[in-house]
């Protein structure tokens, strides 16, 4: 070979390398400032279509100044009426404080005499002034003597979910970073290679963020705090699994030639179809959520897939030239020089193909069984949403004060429902509002905002606030929402809707429900067909893809019995059982295309029954680290202490290591190895011995 020939070798790997340098140095900084476009204003992802959300639009009209609630609760071991005046003069000083609109509501006694509450209007643009606020607010409420005050309502709970999001851009990605690294080291047993699939995985997610917050900063995408940690992780943990799967094969290919020029290439040829068709899996099962009715689940969508296509174009490009640069000595002090075993043939592994060679039967029996009475337990699942005070795992001040409040006034204090009806016939709707099961009180909003006077009439319309029995944030009040639909609606020419926090939590339950029936096929067809595009087969994908959702039930099982008699929720989001199983039967399909792409090239080589045990045990290794980081990286969300992220971390990271350690290396195989050639049907492969 000549001297320029052998120097244009050189070129590609090092032009990569400096292209993918330029990229981590310029947009690296994006995965720190995506909280910049992020908003977690929860009234933006609610059902586009809902009659709450419409109630929204139509509330407007009402307030000469859009505003968010803070509610100020005073408790007290004595009267509260003998504090009442000082409580009043201290709202009333809050006048024009900065950020508050309008004058705030004087004090008002609870019936038990313990108590009192206020409201304050506030800016709804406060953004990171909003705490400071609050803290104003709460200093002059704490000048009311003996008494302990607590701030609720939707302006509380928003600066507590700034407080619980503040640490997504560092913390949770700094958490991220050292498990997978600490997982790394174990795996490969060698100093730099894992520095350098991290490098790779950072690489793609400083790209992934500058994409996405370009998308973001012109309303292309909306992000919130929790699409924001997804995507961290799911981009962490992707690339990492991707940077596994071509590593292994680099070392085999290391293993019995000498160039490492020609090693890359082999690696590069025999892994891109399964690293790609992986991709596509997850990537187009994160598309399938543009179906969904809910905006921020709709946002998970396309921000999810360019976090993937990010992850695939780095493992692609960055990490090979990186590992034709190093050569042999990426593994170093484990060379693998020509001639060694492959790295990847442990002897455990040999034992699995073995038991599942000889009673495949046995084993895909056992572990069916196994799985079948874990996924018994997943309708015990609750979905319908989490309590106010389960939504941050441990208790924020807004819980805290949420819970005083609801103790000492009707449970939908400070939360109520609101009715927008013709004026017309508003004295029979108000009527009709009172007599439902489950109302506490019912009036009509006057010119100044708040309930009494002359009712407040915009273009026909007016607006009735509803105060209901029970807390806002549970079932009995959700139903009492679908009970006042029906009176109000039932009033001749009222045209009423029915909004407010409850309806809102009520219509997000349906519409979770009607996205569930909707998505979930999608997902599977769209899973199914890339299978059978890469494994040239029908039954194998069917095969697969009854094995992943499987795997996805039995996970819901288990995490029923954990979140109860652990964790001690008492429900999960109603967008919890979607999301786990996006992430579970798009990524659980991962491992087996990582597995069957395998045993179908060994197959071709070797015959069905040699390239079932072939695959397993070359794939063995790789598959399981792949799956321990993916797991690991996932938990690394429960550290924002929120429950919907918690869940989340929990069902996929325990969703994915059964997928791996049982789904992938048990049954699959067994499954195959039972079914025999017949597998692969109607591929060239199910006529081979």
């Amino acid at each position: 070979m000549s001297l320029t020939t052998r120097r244009a070798r050189w070129l590609v790997p090092v032009v990569l390398l400096i292209a993918w340098l330029g990229i981590g140095g310029a947009l690296g900084p994006y995965a720190g400032k995506l909280g910049e476009v992020a908003t977690n204003d929860q009234a933006s992802f609610l059902p586009r279509s809902a009659e709450s959300t419409k109630v929204i639009d139509e509330q407007r009209a009402f307030s000469q100044d859009e505003s968010v609630p803070a509610i100020v609760v005073w408790t007290t071991k004595g009267d509260a009426k003998s504090v009442q005046p000082e409580a009043t003069r201290a709202l009333a000083s809050l006048t024009d404080t900065p950020g508050v609109t309008g004058r705030p509501s004087p004090a008002l006694v609870s019936d038990d005499g313990a108590a009192l509450q206020g409201v304050v209007q506030l800016r709804p643009d406060l953004g990171d002034e909003l705490a400071p606020v609050l803290d104003r607010i709460r200093a002059t409420a704490e000048k009311v003597p003996d008494t302990t005050v607590g701030i609720a309502g939707p302006a509380a709970t928003q600066a507590d979910l700034s407080d619980a999001f503040a640490g997504i851009d560092g913390l949770l990605l700094l958490v991220a970073l050292i498990t997978v690294l600490a997982i790394l080291l174990l795996v490969y047993r060698s100093l730099l290679l894992p520095f350098v699939v991290i490098l790779g995985s950072v690489f793609a997610l400083g790209l992934a963020c500058a994409v996405v917050y370009a998308l973001a900063d012109h309303d292309v995408v909306r992000v919130d705090g929790q699409v924001q940690g997804i995507l961290s992780i799911l981009v962490i943990g992707a690339a990492t699994d991707y940077a596994l799967l071509l590593t292994a094969r680099y070392r085999e290919e290391l293993a019995s030639r000498d160039d490492r020029f020609a090693a890359a290439r082999a690696a590069v040829r025999q892994s891109w179809g399964a690293i790609v068709a992986s991709a596509a899996t997850v990537a187009l099962g994160l598309l399938a959520l543009l179906l969904s009715d809910l905006t921020n689940n709709r946002a998970l969508g396309p921000v999810g897939a360019i976090g993937i296509v990010c992850s695939v174009v780095s493992a692609l490009t960055f990490l090979p030239a990186a590992l034709v640069l190093c050569g042999r000595a990426a593994y170093w002090p484990a060379k693998p020089r020509t001639g060694d075993a492959q790295g990847a043939t442990g002897g455990i592994w040999r034992r699995i193909a073995h038991l599942v060679d000889t009673a495949p039967r046995k084993v895909w029996a056992f572990a069916l069984a196994a799985l079948l009475a874990c996924a018994a337990l997943a309708p015990t699942l609750t979905s319908k949403g989490v309590p106010l005070d389960e939504t941050f795992v441990d208790d924020a001040p807004s819980v805290t004060a949420q819970r005083a409040l609801g103790e000492h006034f009707p449970g939908g204090s400070g939360n109520p429902a609101v009715i927008i009806t013709d004026a017309g016939p508003l004295q029979k709707v108000v009527a009709a509002a009172r007599d439902t099961e489950g109302v506490a009180s019912a009036a009509p909003v006057s010119r100044s905002g708040r309930p009494g006077g002359e009712p407040y009439v915009v273009d026909g319309r007016a607006r009735v606030d509803v105060t209901l029995a029970s807390a806002a944030d549970s079932d009995d009040a959700k139903e009492t929402i679908a009970r006042l639909r029906d009176a109000v609606g039932s009033v001749p020419e009222a045209d009423a809707l029915v909004g407010g926090y409850t309806a809102q939590q009520y219509d997000t339950l349906r519409t979770a429900e009607r996205d569930r029936s909707l998505i979930v096929p999608v997902v599977l067809a769209v899973i199914f067909l890339v299978l059978v595009g890469l494994l040239r087969s029908v039954l194998a994908p069917a095969l697969l893809v009854a094995t992943v959702g499987l795997n996805f039930l039995a996970t819901l099982g288990v995490a029923s019995l954990v979140f109860t008699h652990v964790f001690g929720f008492t429900g999960t989001d109603p967008s919890v059982p979607l999301y786990g199983f996006v992430f579970l039967v798009a990524l659980g399909v991962d491992y087996n295309i990582f597995l069957m792409s395998r045993v179908r090239e060994e197959s071709l080589r070797h015959g069905v029954r040699e390239g079932m045990l072939r695959g397993l045990v070359t794939t063995g290794g790789v598959i399981t680290s792949a799956g321990v980081v993916l797991a690991a990286t996932f938990a690394a969300l429960s550290v924002i202490p929120l429950a919907f992220l918690v869940q989340i971390a929990f069902i996929v990271a325990f969703g994915v290591l059964l997928d791996t350690l049982v789904v992938r290396s048990l049954l699959v195989p067994a499954l195959v190895r039972d079914i025999g050639a017949k597998a692969w049907w109607p591929g060239e492969l199910s006529r081979k011995p």
